[in-house]
């Protein structure tokens, strides 16, 4: 049995899908209930709680919902969603209590900045995960993505109700990789042998700014859309209602002023997957009702 966390978001959704297809048994877990493929059990718990001393999801009570499923499992799939990313997270108690339950694989989904930029707060912090899953289980790979094209779904709202799109940065480009990409490439490392022992960089197939975004959206749309340039203070404030400060900072700083490493496309898709990876305006066309 495979257990995958963060199963309702852009890359759990298509990677649970996956894997089901593939014919594993699969639990998805979650911070909140959602659709899950047809034979998948569903698992609602948020694992942040793991760090919380007192309260009905105490670690120790949390512990006892966990275990059974951990025990069951022969790989897990750890995606760092919510508050696991906060200072309060557990990410790292998480994948001790995974060792200890007898799960022998871990994919963990990591990012690129913890190459380009290791000294950032969040991507120290990420490295020491990284390392921290190596020393823990016999089987392991990394996914280290760049930013996601799904992040415009943050753009949607003011999309739908004002052919609007609001961003930082409007002629700053970078590689962005569409989750399904990430999806089939964990899928891969949790399924294949040969995939073990990597650390793989996942971009998209070319650089784009978000004006260019905004102009695959209208013309997936067939409407046109207005762009307005937020300042970085402003989007500091918008990015950090849905995560946490230090982790909006990161993103900031690469999407003002990305690294040479960080404008490269990476080869992670093709090594795994033995195809390019998908454009943004592939993600936009199939995403488009989003939108609408």
């Amino acid at each position: 049995m495979i257990v995958v966390t963060g199963a309702t978001g852009n890359i759990g959704r298509p990677l649970t899908r996956a894997l089901a297809e593939a014919g594993e048994r699969v639990t998805a877990v979650s911070r909140r209930p959602g659709p899950v493929p047809a034979g998948v059990r569903r698992l609602t718990v948020d694992l942040a709680d793991l760090a919380e001393p007192t309260g009905p999801a105490a670690p120790a009570a949390l512990a006892d919902v966990l275990e059974p499923v951990l025990t069951e499992a022969k790989a897990l799939f750890l995606l760092l969603s919510g508050d696991l990313h906060g200072p309060s997270g557990a990410p790292a108690e998480l994948v001790r209590r995974a060792a200890a339950a007898g799960v022998r694989r871990i994919v963990l989904l990591s990012t690129q900045g913890v190459v380009t930029r290791p000294f950032g707060p969040t991507r120290v912090a990420m490295r020491s995960l990284e390392d921290l899953v190596r020393a823990s289980v016999p089987e392991w790979a990394i996914v280290r993505p760049g930013g996601f094209a799904s992040n415009t779904l943050w753009w949607a709202e003011s999309i739908r109700t004002g052919r609007l799109v609001a961003a930082p940065f409007g002629d700053v480009a970078t590689p962005v990789v569409d989750p399904a990409d990430i999806a089939e490439v964990a899928a891969a490392c949790l399924l294949e042998d040969r995939h073990l022992g990597g650390a793989y960089e996942l971009t998209g197939p070319e650089v784009i700014s978000p004006r260019g975004q905004t102009a695959a959206l209208s013309a997936a749309l067939g409407v046109p859309l207005r762009f307005h340039e937020l300042s970085r203070e402003e989007a500091a404030a918008a990015m950090a209602r849905s995560m946490p400060v230090e982790l909006a900072d990161d993103t900031l700083d690469i999407l003002g002023a990305p690294s040479a490493a960080e404008l490269g496309i990476a080869t992670g898709v093709r090594e795994v997957l033995g195809r390019d990876p998908r454009s943004f305006a592939d993600w936009a066309a199939r995403h488009v009702d989003a939108f609408r």
